[in-house]
């Protein structure tokens, strides 16, 4: 009876103590898990972070790709206006020819046009400004109608390129004429180039045009016509590598050819 009593005691939460029964005193409850300080926060944190670099990655690829088509659309405008421009200057030297029928005082009608935008493209300014525009005296030699006639064939065929390459759209014709009129083209208008620095020759040495004597505050000299002289030698290691490298593209582009160089 006694055990079992103390079993029942045992079991109703009550203790035998001294003098009567007093209830057994209850079981803390176990403390709540608390999270380190700042990890919800580190956690949640993190995540705002990856989002946040994902959103800039994604603003960063579009501001790019903005970038890309406005720079596409200027170089599409550009070689547009330049074509344009060259073939403007076509047409003025084919109209001069067939109604003076000579090409006396050719340069004098088309100088601005070409002035213009040769010097708008930058290349070729030496030969526009400080040959042709500064020496007068050359302007209706042959010469210089056939680096015009070249330069005009070569730049309209050479900006249309462009132009047709950047819309993803390109005659078969245009990419012909871009890889084989240079064959004939670069030489004969080399030799007008050289053929006209040639003879503005005895007309800077007469002159002195450009050129800076002996004494001078500067204390330093500079001959023009010793200048053209270097100029004209320099396309001798200049105009084979352009038109050897014009060569590779053309087996390139048009025969699909893939050239390995050899190591030595």
């Amino acid at each position: 009876m006694l055990m079992a009593s103390e079993g029942a005691e045992r079991g109703s939460g009550f203790r035998r103590g001294g003098r009567g029964f007093s209830p057994a005193p209850a079981r803390a409850p176990p403390p709540p898990r608390v999270s380190p300080p700042g990890l919800g926060q580190t956690m949640a944190s993190s995540e705002e972070d990856g989002a946040g670099s994902g959103s800039l990655e994604e603003k960063e690829k579009g501001r790019k790709r903005r970038l890309g088509a406005l720079a596409t659309a200027w170089l599409i405008g550009y070689n547009i206006a330049m074509t344009a421009g060259w073939l403007v200057l076509a047409i003025a030297m084919a109209r001069f020819y067939m109604q003076k029928g000579t090409y006396k005082g050719l340069y004098k009608t088309v100088q601005k046009t070409l002035k213009f935008f040769q010097t708008f493209a930058v290349s070729r300014i030496f030969m526009v400004w400080f040959i042709t525009h500064s020496i007068k005296q050359i302007q209706n030699e042959e010469s210089v109608i056939l680096f015009l006639v070249v330069w005009t064939v070569t730049e309209i065929t050479r900006y249309s390129f462009y132009t047709f390459n950047l819309l993803n759209h390109l005659p078969y014709f245009i990419k012909w004429a871009r890889y084989n009129f240079f064959i004939i083209l670069y030489p004969v208008g080399v030799a007008g180039e050289l053929l006209t620095i040639y003879a503005a020759l005895p007309y800077v040495k007469k002159t002195g045009i450009f050129s800076l004597r002996l004494p001078n505050k500067y204390n330093v000299s500079f001959d023009y016509y010793y200048f053209l002289i270097i100029v004209m030698a320099s396309y001798i290691p200049l105009f084979p590598q352009l038109y050897f490298h014009m060569l590779w593209q053309r087996r390139k582009v048009l025969h699909g050819e893939v050239i390995v160089e050899k190591d030595d």
